[in-house]
């Protein structure tokens, strides 16, 4: 685990400490990481996580994926 010291304005403060009060976390250290969870999910492209990665992978293997040679010509739309 990573120890840092951050700098946080009296509003980041603030909004950390109601996201610990919120989920009913003992110390600001969890409540930072639940926001940068979140954060990684919402923001972050899919195609920048491992998981994502692995299930691709993983799809692969299973022979989820269809080689197409056309796509636009496979599925012509009149």
């Amino acid at each position: 685990m990573v120890k840092s010291i951050i700098n946080l304005s009296e509003r980041e403060s603030r909004i950390v400490n109601m996201v610990k009060a919120k989920y009913g976390l003992k110390d600001k250290s969890q409540a930072l990481s639940l926001i940068l969870r979140r954060y990684e999910e919402c923001e972050l492209e899919p195609q920048l996580r491992p998981e994502f990665v692995k299930e691709i992978q993983e799809a692969r293997e299973r022979g989820k994926f269809v080689k197409i040679k056309n796509f636009s010509e496979e599925f012509k739309t009149e």
